[in-house]
């Protein structure tokens, strides 16, 4: 089978889709694919499924529930990994088992952190290449069609953080190929969509520099300045002031740069 969380809930097997239409069924699988390979604890089902003011019935309903995603599971089932193999009920909670390759966030990771290990040695190809891999599986925002209680709110909140800090990775690597003029408008977007994120607008200060554009970056960074002191009562990071001297003294140089200040 195939499982997505990376974007709206997907799964799928032999060319077929299988998604539970009911919501807290979702919410539930859900939680379980974002926990694939450890024990959700049955207090943690409950929480997520009706937040601080469970039902009474609320221990025997999540059974039934259970038992329905096994239904669901056994359609597109292994026949060596048995629904009941898959979806295991533990001592106080739930497990779904599955191979790597199974669930796009699993993939992700696995590329990503061969990614960014590639960034780290220098190798600016292959991290660009693999994180590019890496962002390539995502289809929208984590889950976006499951309605999400208090847990996958956090959850989902933290994979979005992550694809963020992976695409920041990937346009590191790609100022460092030379790719400054295919990164202006992805750049442009990005800052647009995350205003007081100061990593992008450090990589779109540099990419516009890199183009002869100085005049812009300059006003990326009083843009930047703006928008904190509004929004946050905060001026720039020492980072970005220094790149800003820099540019305004023409002392930049990308390859002496070291690493850019991307986490």
């Amino acid at each position: 089978m195939r499982y997505g969380i990376l974007g709206p809930l997907h799964v799928s097997a032999h060319e077929a889709i299988h998604i539970p239409t009911a919501p807290k069924q979702r919410k539930l699988l859900s939680l379980l694919l974002l926990n694939a390979g450890r024990m959700v604890p049955v207090s943690d089902c409950i929480e997520e499924l009706w937040g601080y003011s469970p039902p009474s019935s609320a221990v025997p309903t999540l059974q039934t529930y259970v038992m329905q995603l096994r239904r669901l599971l056994k359609k597109g089932a292994d026949p060596r990994l048995p629904a009941a193999e898959r979806l295991v009920t533990r001592d106080r909670g739930y497990e779904l088992v599955m191979e790597e390759d199974e669930l796009d966030r699993l993939v992700f990771r696995r590329l990503r952190a061969r990614g960014v290990a590639a960034l780290d040695a220098g190798d600016d190809c292959a991290a660009s290449r693999l994180l590019g891999e890496a962002l390539a599986l995502w289809r929208g925002p984590a889950l976006s069609d499951v309605q999400h209680g208090p847990l996958l709110a956090v959850q989902t909140t933290g994979m979005n953080e992550c694809r963020l800090q992976a695409t920041q990775q990937r346009i590191e690597a790609d100022l460092r190929l030379g790719r400054h003029h295919d990164l202006i408008s992805e750049l442009s977007v990005l800052t647009g969509a995350h205003p007081v994120n100061e990593n992008l607008y450090y990589l779109f200060m540099v990419a516009l520099y890199q183009v002869g554009r100085k005049v812009d970056a300059l006003g990326v960074y009083h843009q930047l300045r703006r928008i904190l002191n509004d929004e946050l009562g905060l001026g720039p990071s020492p980072q970005i002031g220094r790149l800003h001297e820099q540019l305004l003294a023409d002392k930049f140089e990308l390859d002496q740069a070291g690493r850019l200040p991307v986490r």
